[in-house]
């Protein structure tokens, strides 16, 4: 995996616009792992992918990250404040092919989460997507030694998949402890490091792409000159064309 340049970054943005969130996600990492098969890109368990989101975050625009939560009792809007390490998981653990699970006599064969599977899943309602993304991980099961149709399993042993999934997988679903000043309640807010990681690309596109315009106006630059200015030039020259 290589960082993404100015040019690269702003082609992924343009790209995947049109695209759904996890294509994005997707596509971000296509782009960053130019030798790497698409195929296996997308077969990446969600907690890996992520993982490889965050290092690329980092070397974007750094290891410190700042947004807003709404408090769940007191509906204040909360700044957060935190770095990556915060919402990396203490376990570097990211197993992958089948993997089993037993209980209440059950035996079930199962793989993680990854893009191909949030990829169908766009669109559809919460629960929807919950069952329908766990229906597509279960590989097998048996019941007492003997098979067992997957459709049948009772809710404890698909709790129990869910349980083991996130222990082989801690990187896909990360949590940050948020902590209300106006009621002091406590709580733990979901942190999505790809739409997070997306918002800010936009943001820095939009930005990028009007300073383009104002140096092309300026000194008929192309694109990939101005691009190819380090941030620190670039905006030394616009100080002095707005001066």
């Amino acid at each position: 995996m290589r960082p993404l340049t100015p040019p690269v970054l702003l082609s992924a943005w343009e790209e995947g616009r049109a695209r759904p969130q996890p294509e994005r996600a997707l596509l971000l990492l296509v782009h960053a792992c130019p030798d790497e098969p698409h195929d296996a890109l997308a077969a990446l368990p969600i907690g890996r992918r992520d993982a490889s989101l965050l290092t690329l975050r980092e070397w974007t625009f750094g290891s410190a990250f700042n947004g807003m939560a709404r408090c769940p009792a007191c509906n204040e809007h909360v700044e957060l404040s935190f770095t990556a390490a915060d919402v990396r998981p203490g376990s570097e653990a990211h197993a992958e092919g089948a993997l089993e699970v037993a209980e209440a006599g059950y035996q079930v064969t199962f793989r993680l989460p990854n893009s191909s599977d949030l990829a169908t899943l766009h669109g559809a309602d919460r629960v929807s997507a919950r069952r329908d993304l766990l229906k597509r991980c279960l590989l097998g099961a048996q019941h007492n030694g003997k098979a067992w149709s997957v459709s049948r399993l009772p809710v404890r042993v698909l709790s129990a998949v869910v349980g083991r999934m996130a222990e082989a997988d801690p990187q896909a679903d990360v949590h940050t402890v948020v902590t209300c000043p106006a009621c002091a309640h406590t709580w733990r807010a979901t942190f999505d490091i790809a739409s997070y990681f997306w918002t800010e690309i936009e943001a820095w596109a939009c930005r990028l792409l009007s300073d383009v315009h104002v140096l092309a106006a300026a000194y008929s630059w192309s694109e990939a000159d101005i691009l190819a200015l380090s941030p620190l030039r670039r905006r030394y020259y616009l100080e002095m064309v707005h001066a």
